[in-house]
């Protein structure tokens, strides 16, 4: 199009939309990863069809990414899309309520055939008979397309047809003035060893950038300048490879090798694929046969001195609760990583949710206390498994990583660290060299932490016992007798209570005192701060305080509390943290409880603030 005049917008979310077999997550990573690398601060959330392989076409087929890209500091991926790429009526139809009227709508009109429309549950063509009025639609048949940009290469149609999501890439890259080189890269990269495939996708992208160029019907590009970053050497990253790299990093300023254990489970299945490209770094991972296999083999891995970790979700920690009562009381460490998703049960295996935190907290026979830790953004999950190893080693003790599948599969900007700058993980195994002759007490206890020595089997001079047995204090023999087993609960509930004169005081964003705290956790973090921060600049009196210590609390947690006249805890469960933060400190928290396997959007939360201070909807 000739003398383009781009508009200056501040951000813009995108919603990819189609088949799961339709490259919809592969779109938008690759739109992500280009709008992190021009400098816009981003924020993801890709959504996956629980249906393994649900019929082309249909509504529980259809897998969407969302992405908003701003030049100012976002931490949500947008309540609502801009923007819908739409591949098929499937796709339409389960997104479209989502889309605010005279929104941006691109079509695959190839798709809207009449077996597809009858599939999405459409009685005529949603493109011709009115329903889109009202929405900016630019209808394109981009299957038709694709074939012919790529038809020199004979590839066949349905291989041909696969590309037509680099088309729809090339577009939304024209109309947001986005480079193709990065992705050219990025596919030369990803089919080396398939030069066919290579070739076609770049031609698809390219004849899509060609076609939006030249497409009349779009009145000119958009343009999103750099976000004000802090200084640093960015890359995207999502919370399931952060975590993955927070433990590799602990490991390595520890001294130790680091072992993995798990059973493939969504949304946890990531670390172990992220984790086995690092055998160069001491990592061991094992893909176990099942779940109790695979925290056994990490405690195994935790008593001949690894930084030992087993990772799972929601129903996975029904499987390991056992195993993870007999890590309380063999007092090792370990590090039990949780993504949650939907329950009960398989649930919603692909969908986000906070139910597991009481399951988490509770859910062992016996008194079997824990620290609980909750990252609250994607790349926060570095620093919290970091955090996750440090505790372990230093107390003795399983720590619990409560992360989500928001968390886990979203992305954002990532600041990374030097290692030089990496906090230290000091390790210190038993010296049998220490004893001047004295008997081994494996279960004698450091004043400050009470952490039983860490002692490597086969060590000449100390040997001792493990196992699930009630052991006696000091020397770790077997034990029933009555005192010494309320003495030995009573110590391993307080080596946990110690662990919060560790961890530093919680941070309030916003007013010191006022009208109402919003207290979060987890992923829920970017939309509760978004919604404080719009309603301060609505001049009422909110803060923003947000909990990654969930067992024990931060030591100042009570004076925040009793700082604000009104306490809202937004979760995603129904209430889990609001029953504790009740019955820990006594106040009348306010719960906003959605348990519908997405997001927070912070216009619902904005709405309840306004509701709880008793103000109308703004």
């Amino acid at each position: 199009m000739a003398d383009n005049v781009a508009e200056e917008l501040q951000s813009v979310t995108i919603r990819f939309a189609g088949d799961s077999g339709d490259g919809m997550q592969l779109t938008g990573n690759r739109f992500t990863d280009t709008a992190a690398l021009i400098g816009n601060d981003v924020a993801t959330f890709p959504d996956f069809p629980a249906e393994i392989r649900a019929p082309a076409g249909s509504l529980p087929g259809v897998s969407g990414f969302q992405v908003q890209f701003s030049s100012l500091d976002i931490h949500t991926p947008g309540d609502r899309p801009d923007v819908l790429v739409a591949m098929n009526p499937a796709a339409l139809k389960t997104n479209l309520a989502d889309l605010p009227k005279a929104g941006t709508i691109f079509c695959n009109k190839d798709g809207f055939s009449k077996a597809n429309l009858k599939l999405a549950g459409y009685t005529s063509n949603p493109l011709e008979d009115g329903t889109l009025e009202g929405y900016k639609v630019y209808s394109m048949p981009m299957s038709s397309l694709t074939q012919k940009a790529v038809e020199e290469l004979k590839l066949g149609r349905k291989v041909a047809d696969r590309c037509k999501n680099f088309f729809a890439l090339g577009v939304m890259f024209w109309l947001y003035e986005r480079p193709l080189e990065p992705t050219i890269e990025w596919i030369d990269s990803k089919f080396g060893k398939k030069p066919e495939i290579a070739d076609a996708n770049r031609r698809a992208l390219r004849a899509g950038h060609n076609y939006a160029n030249t497409l009349e019907l779009l009145p000119h590009t958009y343009r999103i300048e750099k976000a004000q970053l802090d200084p640093g050497t960015y890359r995207s990253i999502a919370g399931n490879e952060a975590l993955s790299l927070g433990l590799v990093a602990a490991a390595r300023v520890s001294g130790q090798n680091l072992f993995y254990g798990s059973y493939p489970i969504t949304p946890a299945s990531d670390i172990l694929h992220e984790l086995s490209r690092h055998k160069n770094f001491g990592v061991k991972t094992f893909q176990a046969e099942d779940e109790i296999a695979a925290i056994g083999a990490a405690i195994g891995a935790s008593f001949g001195g690894a930084i030992a970790v087993t990772g799972t979700s929601g129903p996975g920690i029904c499987l390991k609760s056992e195993a993870m009562g007999l890590a309380v009381m063999a007092e090792l460490p370990l590090v039990i990583v949780n993504i949650q998703r939907g329950g009960p049960s398989t649930g919603l295996p692909t969908k986000t949710e906070q139910a597991d935190y009481l399951q988490v907290m509770y859910g062992r026979n016996g008194e079997s206390p824990m620290p609980v830790l909750a990252p609250s953004t994607p790349a926060d999950c570095f620093w919290i498994a970091f955090e996750a190893v440090r505790i372990a080693v230093k107390y003795m003790t399983p720590v619990i990583v409560l992360s989500d599948g928001y968390l886990a599969n979203g992305a954002e900007p990532w600041s990374i660290p030097s290692a030089s700058d990496l906090p230290k993980i000091p390790v210190s195994f038993a010296d049998p060299a220490s004893l001047n002759g004295d008997e081994f007490m494996p279960y004698g206890r450091d004043k400050k932490t009470l952490a039983r020595p860490w002692a490597i089997p086969g060590t000449a001079g100390l040997e001792h016992r493990v196992g699930g047995l009630e052991k006696a204090d000091g020397t770790g023999n077997v034990s029933y007798d009555p005192q010494n087993h309320h003495h030995m609960v009573m110590t391993r509930a307080e080596k946990v209570a110690r662990v919060a004169q560790d961890i530093e005081p919680l941070q309030v964003r916003g007013p010191e005192q006022g009208d109402l705290l919003m207290l979060g956790w987890g992923g829920t973090y970017g939309a509760i701060r978004t919604a404080a921060d719009a309603l301060r600049n609505q001049g009422l009196s909110v803060a923003h305080a947000h909990l990654r210590h969930l067992n024990p609390f931060p030591t100042n947690l009570g004076d925040v509390l009793k700082s604000y006249d009104r306490v809202l805890i937004p979760e995603l469960n129904n209430g889990q943290l609001s029953l504790l933060i009740r019955a820990t400190f006594l106040i009348d928290a306010i719960g906003m409880n959605k348990v519908a396997g997405q997001p927070f959007r912070v216009s619902e939360l904005v709405e309840k603030a306004r509701e709880v201070l008793n103000l109308k909807t703004a």
